[in-house]
Parts: C-alpha cells; structure tokens; sequence
C-alpha cells in the first residue's frame, strides 16, 4: 500500500509529513521515558524481519491481486505502540530511498497509513484491552486478526481521502473507496493470520517480549533466550528475504490493482516543481530501484536487496536508538 507521489497534491503531502512527524516526535519521548535498553537489539532485528516479510507478496485467489504485510500491528505487540512506530518508520524510510519503493513526497502519507494505524489503534485499542488479563495464544490469535483487518481498512481508506483532497480525477472517490475496501479487507485477515502465527511463536519462546505481557506475575518462562529468539528472528528474516521472496506474487499489490480497475492503469503522471525534486532525489538514493540491481532482471537482484535491506535497517534503528538517545544509563546515584 506504498502511495506514489502522483497520488498526493504537495498540500496534502506536506500536511501528512507534519502529522506523521508529530507522532514520531511523541513517540521518541515515550522510549525515551521508558529508557528500556534491552529494546535496542529487538527493535532491530523486529524491523528487519517486517523489511524482508513485505518483500513476500501473496495472491489473493479469484482477484488478481496480491498483498503483502504491513507490520505495524506486530510490531506494537512486541514493542509498543511508540517504539513500534518508530521502527515502522525506520523500515519504510529505508524501503523509499534505497529501493524506490513509495514516493518520497508521500513518505508522510505512507507512514501515517501504514504505521500509525497499526501501531496506535493496534496496540492501544485492540491488544491492550484484550491482553489485560493477561496474554494466551486465543487472545493473541484474536487480537492479530481484528487488529490487522481494522488497521488496514483504515489506512486503506486513508488512502482514498488523501487522493480525494490531492485532486486526483482519476480515481474518483466512491469508485475508489468501492475498490479498495473489500481487496485490503481479504489482504488484513492474511495479515492477521500471520502476526498471530509469529506472536504465538513469541509468546511460546520469549512470553516477555510481548508489549504489556511481561508485567503479569503469572507470565510463564519461555522455551528460548533472548538471545536465541532473536537470533531465529534474524534467520528468519534473512530466509525471508533473501531466498522466499523469489516466489512472491507478481501480481499488483491492492492498491495498485484497486487503481487499475477504476483508472485503467497503475501508473499516474505528475510533473513539474516539487514532484520532480523528489524524483531526483529518490533516484540519486535509490541503489537497488524496485528491489533489483540497475538494468537487470536478475533474481541475484532480489535476493541481495533483501539481505541488504534487512542489514541497513538493523543499522538504521540502532543507529537512531544511540543518535536520538532513546536509551539513557541510569545515574548511579539513584540507587545510592
């Protein structure tokens, strides 16, 4: 559900960046406050498994579409809704300059559809009231289905009114709406379907890490380290991306096959001024353009793009955890 630029007027765009930005900022305070080092490596390797696992389009039988996860629903789940976010923003700034993969003008729009709605609504809405009592693999099964359908059905919507305020006649509004709904409707419930299976995986190796579940008393001991449900993370990620994904759907995803049945066409036009700044810039940053190498249709391409990709988002969140401070020591004065 990656928009291009074409899709958004600058107005609407830079409005989304301000949005999206505000939330971001909120959410680097809260990890702040909660000063939580042992999120570091978790927030790394999180993002690396949702960089790969997008990479793994699925076909929706009798459509001729695919989709693919979003993530921000797992994401809150092991995280929090504001490190979750962050890391979702992680993954999708990597996935816009290094791979082209969205527009840089509709970044904005792409974080608020895509993270926001996971990570706030998922978590502090749907997973939390429901883990209350405690977590057990129905709940999370649960949890995973209602919160990715509804997240995504929200940001699929979004979607549609962003186009509607950009003007664009080309994807008229109810049409549009029509479309989109039912398609990202069938793309949620896979979704779900698979953030239940890797949160049940969690909650039987690590029950700790899941967001909210390690502060019960009645939490059971897992079956793995930390170390060693990382570490599986890791591999799966890397499998993930650098072999499964040779056999995702070359289908379009939904919101490409929602505007080819009401535009005609996956590919609209917008020239001139801001839009072609943001063209160059994505084009003098995006090393492998469509997760391939440059002027090759090798499947080296794909495979490569998914094992580095992973590999920069691990840096990449590591890197803002130290730049932006998110974890401080502890003055060893307190305890004194």
């Amino acid at each position: 559900m990656h928009m291009a630029d074409a899709l958004v007027a600058p107005a609407v765009a830079g409005t989304m960046y301000v949005l999206s930005a505000s939330a971001a900022g909120i959410s680097v305070k809260q990890v702040r406050d909660e000063n939580d080092p042992k999120k570091i490596p978790v927030m790394g390797v999180m993002g690396a498994f949702v960089f790969a696992t997008q990479m793994l389009n699925f076909t929706i039988p009798g459509t001729g579409s695919s989709g693919h996860l979003c993530g921000g629903m797992m994401l809150s789940a092991i995280l929090g809704p504001y490190a979750g976010f962050l890391t979702m923003i992680g993954v999708l700034l990597v996935q816009c300059l290094l791979f082209a993969d969205g527009g840089l003008l509709a970044l904005g729009c792409n974080i608020w559809n895509m993270a926001f709605y996971g990570c706030f609504v998922g978590a502090l809405l749907i997973w939390k009231p429901i883990m209350r009592k405690g977590a057990t693999r129905g709940k999370i099964i649960l949890s995973s289905i209602i919160g990715c359908i509804l997240t995504l059905q929200m940001g699929a919507f979004s979607v549609c009114i962003e186009t509607l305020l950009s003007g664009v006649t080309d994807l008229p509004f109810s049409v549009f709406v029509a479309t989109m709904q039912p398609i990202h409707l069938a793309i949620g419930l896979v979704e779900g379907l698979i953030t239940a299976a890797v949160l049940v995986f969690i909650h039987e190796a690590r029950p700790e890490l899941l967001w909210g579940v390690g502060e019960s008393t009645e939490v059971k001991e897992g079956k793995l380290s930390l170390k060693g449900t990382i570490i599986a993370i890791a591999v799966a990620a890397a499998i993930c991306g650098g072999a499964i994904s040779l056999f995702a759907s070359a289908f379009p995803d939904g919101l490409e096959w929602s505007m080819e049945q009401v535009a005609g066409t996956t590919e609209l036009e917008a020239d001139g001024g801001v839009y072609d700044t943001a063209a160059g810039i994505q084009e003098s940053t995006s090393l492998l353009p469509d997760y391939a190498f440059k002027d090759s249709e090798s499947a080296a391409g794909t495979s490569f793009s998914g094992i580095v990709g992973s590999l920069v988002v691990v840096g990449v969140m590591v890197g803002a955890s130290y730049a932006f401070r998110f974890f401080k020591k502890k003055d060893s004065t307190e305890s004194v």
